[in-house]
């Protein structure tokens, strides 16, 4: 008798998938769960130890005791070690109130990353902020400090521009915060005034760490983007589409100082783009000149006569002290110098 072939019901595969993403969901809340509890734990263990250095004077002698005694204790726990203990203590004190860990972004964070932030920043303020963006982004710990070593927070938003009076409010903010002052395009080995074709193939050539200094949600369109208008050709330089805010970003690259038809040039590209590129559902598309080089007054009166939403930043080959750049470790080495293995009890 010949054996029956057993036939699978028709919706299976759904059903699958399904249970795939609720296995895959589950696993992401335990960790999140287990990263949560051994936050909570170490802000624990460094407020107890800044209440005991407030009232009984614990020198950094009883600290490394400390250290001694709880890895003797749980010898299989990594991250108990002397440097370690004095981390939760920063900890603790730049996040002084266990709400704050619960429900601000820290949180939610890993523990090296906490340490790249207690290392790199000393205002509170910035640290919350490049928190919730790490967060929000999922950046991992050599993103995060390279963020900070660029200072991204204070470069964001701070290109001269015309958003506040060519979109409504809402947007005009979203906006701002797709131009960055100046962009640092160290990671090109360029030196000098080069062509603006070059620099073009530069950073085409680098287009990842490119998109890394854009910023979060830019993704890579087209570069010399051909238009037709009725015979006439133009070409965009670099075409750019940020996936988060739903809009066309035009990138006009000038090695010299900027000029006012600069913004005039931009902002027909611009038009562009809107009129044959642009949904719907789209937000309006905006542009960024990106020049060697800007007088402030000269920006301000070219693009207050400009109807296109344009900001206009400079570019830098090496904005950072080579000491910063050089000297920051990496993810590895600060694992071992602090013996902490991926971020979690083991």
């Amino acid at each position: 008798m010949a054996s029956q072939v057993r036939t699978l019901p028709s919706d299976y595969a759904v059903v699958l998938d399904e249970l795939k993403e609720r296995v895959r969901s589950a696993r992401l809340t335990a960790q999140r769960r287990v990263n949560t509890e051994l936050i909570s734990l170490y802000w624990s263990i460094g407020s107890t130890i800044l209440m005991r250095q407030a009232d009984e004077q614990w020198g950094a002698h009883v600290v490394a005791r400390l250290a001694e005694d709880l890895r003797a204790e749980f010898p299989s726990i990594k991250g108990f070690s002397r440097s370690n203990l004095f981390y939760m203590r920063a900890f603790a004190h730049a996040w002084p109130e266990r709400d704050q860990i619960v429900q601000q972004s820290a949180g939610l964070l890993p523990w090296g990353h906490i340490m790249v932030l207690l290392d790199k920043l000393e205002n509170q303020d910035d640290r919350d902020w490049y928190a919730e963006e790490a967060a929000e982004h999922g950046w991992s710990r050599n993103v995060l400090t390279n963020h900070i070593v660029n200072r991204t927070r204070e470069r964001i938003g701070s290109s001269p521009s015309n958003f506040a009076g060519q979109l409504a409010e809402s947007d005009s903010d979203l906006a701002g915060q797709l131009a960055k002052d100046p962009y640092v395009f160290d990671f090109l080995d360029l030196a000098g005034k080069v062509a603006e074709r070059d620099l073009e193939q530069a950073l085409m050539n680098r287009i990842v760490d490119t998109l890394r200094e854009l910023g979060t949600g830019f993704a890579f369109v087209g570069r010399q983007v051909h238009f037709d208008v009725d015979g006439d050709d133009f070409f965009v330089d670099l075409l750019f589409f940020h996936t988060e805010q739903l809009r066309y970003v035009v990138v006009e690259l000038k090695t010299g100082k900027f000029e006012p038809g600069f913004a005039g040039q931009l902002g027909f590209y611009i038009a562009l783009v809107d009129d044959t590129m642009r949904r719907d559902y789209h937000r309006p598309t905006v542009g960024i000149l990106i020049c060697g080089s800007r007088n402030d007054r000269t920006v301000r009166y070219a693009l207050g006569r400009t109807a296109s939403p344009m900001a206009v930043s400079t570019y830098a080959y090496d904005a950072l002290p080579a000491a910063e750049r050089h000297v920051l470790p990496d993810a590895e080495q600060i694992a071992a110098a602090l013996d902490w293995t991926d971020g979690q009890l083991s």
